[in-house]
């Protein structure tokens, strides 16, 4: 009966459409939940296409069988053709009584956890323990089979991780001929149908086959402009003659012995050795052999070979840059993995692929009492771990957490471990319990935990600061003849400015006065050599020949000590001063 099959099919597109909406509706937190419900939208899309095309074959009636038993129906006798239907039915049901019947509302429905099988048994077996539900990759026994190859250098898994995807020296030190071995075809073929199923399994919404359709055009693309690198044609077919290094790539590299060298002279010695000569002559002697023997194409089959392993290369890179996320996870995974125990790895995957508690709330809720009543034996006291469990004794001895700090500004609080106690000092509790003691400078106190210590050294703070205000400037108090008291440097200026008012009444020049006043008063001794040379000008009437002995002798001054020039500077003004009688008048006498 067509009609029962097209309305069946309409049904059952109808019912999926609305059990994808429910899937899609919520956003569970596990990533094993959101894996499983990806998968399940992902069979109800491909069911929906299914039933689609079985749907669009009845309504295209291609052999006209719909369009017969329509007019059946309409034109015929109606009881007569139900009572054949009829007929059919039962005569089916008498063949197979027991035949279950599909209920297409509960065939998508969610099921409770206590319904049948676990919510995840679609992803439970999908996924190896390394994986852990699509957030790494596996490349263990790719990284094996990588190192079985002929040519290889031996590299660790992280290495392999971060080169897996380079198939060009150096990184790669296989060469082209070797490549087109029947091991190197197997490797690449199974490291490409792991990539695939991978992320297959990762992301079964995204439209792969489109993706992996651009990857192949991609490579035609590439292939046909000479572009695919490591099989360009300007490459040597040999191998042997390639410039590269099977190291880091920046030493000198002899084609002949295959070697690199990192120092220039070592490799011009290297190249007079017999090894080197022995080599090279083999090496001619090989490209001899070879370009007359071989011919200038190869077989037809041997350039299919290397176009379907160049094929797998290039989907190897693009699949890769594809899955960089996961790879740098695999790559932070297992370092971190390596710092770990047995038991401790052991116990994250069980972790891992334990239960959630969304999974079996009613479970959970029957068990409640035996969870309760399980106590975890912690005879020790050890620190719990992530995981709720006492951490390990050894780790707990490293760490020095039995040894007890107690703080009394704290409030008596007992820090385990010195970690914790150098840690607690630019901590809020141990900084306010200081403020609580007057103490703002916290930065000084540290290692202090006591409160009598604390106030003690705090009083000696203050107090220091308070000797250093007192002290002031640390100026000196002088007296004048009047009793007036002021600091040296005010006393020396009103002496100076009393001086200089004497020197103007005698009629000398202002700047003369300003600096034989400035000497005497003892406030800027710099100045005196200019001073002197100043007043020996203004003596000049006397003796003419002054300034000029003076001037000769400039030179000479000046190789001397700046103290030694200021002091006979200075003895030279007062006795000139005094032999003209002028320098008590000049301290004593008031101006006229």
């Amino acid at each position: 009966m067509l009609l029962e099959d097209q309305r069946f099919l309409s049904e059952d597109i109808e019912r999926l459409e609305s059990a994808i909406a429910d899937r899609i509706g919520e956003e569970p937190k596990h990533i094993r939940d959101r894996l499983n419900r990806d998968h399940q939208v992902s069979g109800f899309l491909t069911r929906i296409q299914d039933q689609s095309k079985r749907l669009l074959d009845i309504y295209h009636d291609a052999e006209g069988l719909r369009t017969k038993e329509v007019e059946a129906i309409s034109t015929g006798d109606p009881f007569e053709e139900f009572y054949k239907h009829l007929g059919e039915i039962k005569d089916f049901h008498r063949r197979y009584p027991n035949e279950p019947v599909e209920n297409l509302e509960r065939a998508y429905k969610r099921k409770a956890p206590g319904e049948g099988e676990s919510a995840t048994a679609e992803v439970d077996n999908m996924f190896t323990g390394e994986e852990a539900f699509g957030k790494f990759l596996d490349l263990t026994t790719l990284h094996e089979d990588y190192l079985n190859l002929a040519g290889v250098k031996r590299l660790s898994y992280l290495q392999y991780l971060d080169s897996f995807d380079i198939f060009t020296p150096p990184q790669c030190p296989i060469k082209r001929p070797d490549k087109t071995t029947d091991h190197y075809f197997a490797y690449v073929g199974r490291l490409v149908a792991y990539l695939e199923d991978f992320l297959r399994r990762t992301a079964p919404l995204q439209d792969l086959d489109k993706l992996f359709s651009t990857f192949d055009s991609a490579f035609d693309t590439a292939w046909q402009s000479d572009a695919v690198p490591g099989w360009t044609k300007d490459t040597p077919g040999t191998g042997i003659a390639a410039p590269t290094t099977e190291g880091t790539g920046e030493g000198i590299w002899c084609p002949d012995c295959l070697k690199e060298f990192k120092n220039d002279n070592v490799y011009k010695a290297h190249l007079s050795g017999k090894k080197h000569l022995k080599a090279a002559e083999a090496r001619k002697t090989n490209s001899d052999t070879n370009g007359s023997s071989s011919t200038p194409n190869p077989s037809p089959v041997h350039h299919l070979k290397e176009r379907a392993i160049a094929e797998r290369e290039f989907r190897i890179s693009k699949l890769a840059a594809t899955l960089s996320s996961e790879r740098v996870a695999t790559r932070i995974n297992v370092e971190r993995k390596q710092g770990m125990t047995e038991r401790e790895r052991q116990m994250e995957l069980d972790a891992l692929f334990a239960e959630t508690p969304s999974d079996l709330p009613a479970a959970r809720d029957s068990d409640s009492d035996s969870d309760t009543s399980e106590k975890i034996y912690n005879p020790l006291k050890l620190p719990l771990a992530w995981d709720g469990k006492p951490i390990p004794y050894w780790l707990y001895k490293l760490h020095g957490l039995g040894v007890e700090f107690p703080c009394e500004i704290c409030g008596n609080f007992v820090y385990m471990g010195r970690r914790a106690f150098d840690k607690h000092f630019n901590e809020a509790r141990h900084i306010y319990g200081l403020k609580c003691l007057g103490v703002t400078n916290t930065g000084l106190f540290r290692e202090i935990t006591g409160i009598e210590d604390a106030l003690k050294l705090w009083e000696k703070i203050v107090r220091d600061k308070r000797v250093e205000g007192g002290k002031g400037d640390g100026v000196v108090q002088m007296e004048d003849a009047e009793g007036n008291v002021m600091p040296e440097k005010v006393y020396y200026e009103y002496e100076a400015d009393q001086v200089a008012v004497r020197l103007q009444a005698l009629g000398w020049s202002e700047y003369i006065e300003c600096q034989i006043l400035r000497a005497l008063g003892g406030a800027r001794f710099k100045i005196l050599k200019e001073v002197s040379y100043k007043y020996i000008s203004f003596r000049g009437a006397e003796n003419n020949n002054a300034q000029e002995k003076w001037e000769n002798a400039t030179p000479r001054i000046q190789k001397r000590r700046e103290s030694t020039v200021m002091k006979n500077a200075l003895v030279l003004l007062m006795s000139e001063l005094d032999h003209h009688g002028q320098l008590a008048r000049l301290t004593k006498d008031p101006p006229a």
